[in-house]
C-alpha cells in the first residue's frame, strides 16, 4: 500500500516508520524546513527508543521518505493519514483543529484516485463529520472515505506498542475504507492483534474515554497515598492489593507527582468540553483535572516542608524533569510546578535529566542544569526525585548523602525504601509512606 503522513511529530514519524517496516510504502510530510532537513539526515526531532533504526533501516530499503510537498505526496496513495498537532486552545481548553482542517482542505486539492483520509490525530467526536464536509466540498463521494484510527501509544515504548498493540480501533463508515485499512493493518493480523471496527464517532470518543480512565486511576491512587499518609497506611500495599483484583487491574495504579505529557492534560480538558458542549458533563474527569493540577503544586509544597518549610537560599536538586522516562517530553510536567513552587519560595534549583535538560532550559531559565545525579546534588541541601528514570534507580545513597550539604531526599516515585535511605544517612520523604 502506498501511504501518506501528514505530519511528522511523535504520532506521524513512529507510525509512518512502523507501517514502512510492515511493507508499505510510506512518505512523512511536514511543513517544518529544518525538521524535514534533519530527518533526510537521520537526526530524529524526538527521543524515542529505538526509532533512529527503525527510520533509517526503512529509507535505506526505499519504503520511508520525506517531503516538504503535501499535493505530490498524496496524489496516488491509497491513504492519506492526518496526524498533525491538536493542542488544546488558549482560553477554553477546546481541541485545536485548525491544522486538520487546513491539512484537509489541501489534501482535497491533491488527491488524483479513490482516497481513504484517515485522522490519526486525536479528535473530539464530530470532528470526521467536518472533514468529510470538506472533502464533499471539492470531491465525489467515490472518490474518498474518511476514518478515525486513533493512536494509543506510550512515550517511551511506542514502536513496541505499534507494532504489539492492545487492540487497534477503526472507526469506518463504509465497506471499502474497512477493506484498506484491513489490507494496511494485514501484518498486525497475522499477530492476532485484535481489531476492533465501529462507528467513526465511537472510534473517536474511544480514544478520549480510555485517557480520562487512566488519568482518573492515577488521580485516585494518589488522593490514596494522601490518605495513606494521614492513616499510617502504605499506598504500595493498598496498590498492590487492589491490583491483584482482576476487576481493578495492576497498572497506572502507581502514586506520584500528578499526570503530565501530551495526551492526558489536554485529553481531559478536550472531553470535558465536548461534553458541555453537548449538555452531558462528566463530573469524575472534572474532578480529576482540578485534583492533578493542584497536586504538582502541592508536591513543590511537600518539598518546602520536607525542608522544615523555609527553602530561602538553599539548594534543591531536582533528578527527571520529563513527565516520564524514556522521552524528552516536558509537556505539562510535574517539574514545571514543582520548580515555580520552589523558586518563588527562593530556592536555588539545579537538575539533572538524561534527555531533558535541553526542552526544559527553555522553560525553566531559573533552574542549572548539571551533567549527572551526583553534580546535581553536590552541595544540595536537598534532593528530589521527580522522573523515575532508570538513572535514578540505583543511585549509591550513601555517595549522595556524602555529596550533600543536607541529607534531605524526597523521593516522589516511591523508588527507595525508608529504611535504605535512613541507613545512608538521609533524611527520607515519600509519597503515601511512613
Amino acid at each position: 500500500m502506498k501511504i501518506a503522513m501528514i505530519g511528522s511529530g511523535y504520532v506521524g514519524l513512529v507510525s509512518g516508520a512502523c507501517f514502512a517496516d510492515f511493507g508499505h510504502e510510506v512518505i512523512c510530510v511536514d511543513k517544518d524546513q529544518s525538521k524535514i532537513d534533519k530527518l533526510n539526515q537521520n537526526i530524529m526531532p524526538i527521543y524515542e527508543p529505538g526509532l533512529a533504526g527503525l527510520v533509517q533501516r526503512n529509507v535505506e530499503a526505499g519504503r520511508l521518505s520525506f517531503s516538504l510537498d503535501l499535493a505530490e505526496s498524496v496524489k496516488d496513495c491509497d491513504a492519506v493519514f492526518i496526524a498533525v498537532g491538536t493542542p488544546s486552545r488558549r482560553g477554553d481548553g477546546h481541541a485545536d483543529l485548525s491544522y486538520v482542517y487546513a491539512a484537509t482542505e489541501e489534501i482535497a486539492n491533491a488527491i488524483s484516485k479513490p482516497t481513504v483520509i484517515v485522522t490519526k490525530s486525536t479528535v473530539p467526536v464530530g470532528t470526521g463529520d467536518e472533514v468529510e464536509l470538506i472533502l464533499g466540498k471539492k470531491l465525489a463521494n467515490d472518490q474518498f472515505a474518511v476514518v478515525s484510527n486513533p493512536e494509543f501509544l506510550r512515550e517511551g515504548a511506542a514502536i513496541g506498542d505499534f507494532k504489539r498493540p492492545d487492540r487497534i480501533v477503526i472507526g469506518a463508515e463504509v465497506d471499502w475504507a474497512k477493506d484498506v485499512m484491513s489490507e494496511i493493518y494485514r501484518p498486525l493480523f497475522l499477530n492476532e492483534s485484535p481489531i476492533l471496527f465501529t462507528g467513526r464517532r465511537t472510534a473517536e470518543l474511544i480514544k478520549y474515554a480510555a485517557n480520562a480512565y487512566l488519568a482518573t486511576k492515577i488521580t485516585f491512587i494518589n488522593e490514596m497515598a494522601d490518605l495513606c499518609e494521614k492513616v499510617g497506611a502504605d499506598v504500595q500495599e493498598v496498590s498492590r492489593g487492589m491490583g491483584l483484583d482482576n476487576r481493578i487491574g495492576s497498572k497506572f495504579l502507581h502514586a506520584g507527582p500528578g499526570y503530565g505529557g501530551s495526551c492526558f492534560p489536554k485529553d481531559t480538558l478536550a472531553l470535558l468540553k465536548t461534553a458541555q458542549d453537548h449538555g452531558s458533563p462528566v463530573r469524575i474527569v472534572e474532578t480529576v483535572v482540578e485534583v492533578n493540577d493542584q497536586r504538582k503544586r502541592a508536591m513543590g509544597h511537600k518539598v518546602v516542608k520536607a525542608l522544615g518549610g523555609d527553602v530561602r537560599d538553599k539548594k534543591v536538586a531536582l533528578l527527571g524533569l520529563t513527565f516520564k522516562p524514556n522521552t524528552d517530553d516536558m509537556r505539562d510536567a510535574p517539574s514545571i510546578a514543582i520548580a515555580e513552587i520552589l523558586s518563588d519560595a527562593g530556592a536555588n534549583l539545579v537538575a539533572y535529566d538524561p534527555e531533558g535538560m535541553t526542552p526544559a532550559a527553555e522553560i525553566m531559565p531559573n533552574v542549572e542544569m548539571a551533567q549527572s545525579s551526583y553534580e546535581a546534588a553536590a552541595d544540595a541541601d536537598a534532593v528530589v526525585i521527580i522522573t523515575e528514570w532508570d538513572a535514578f534507580r540505583a543511585l549509591d545513597l550513601r555517595k549522595l548523602a556524602g555529596t550533600m550539604a543536607g541529607n534531605v531526599l524526597v523521593d516522589l516515585r516511591n523508588i527507595y525504601s525508608p529504611a535504605d535511605a535512613l541507613q545512608s544517612g538521609l533524611k527520607y520523604t515519600s509519597i503515601g509512606r511512613s
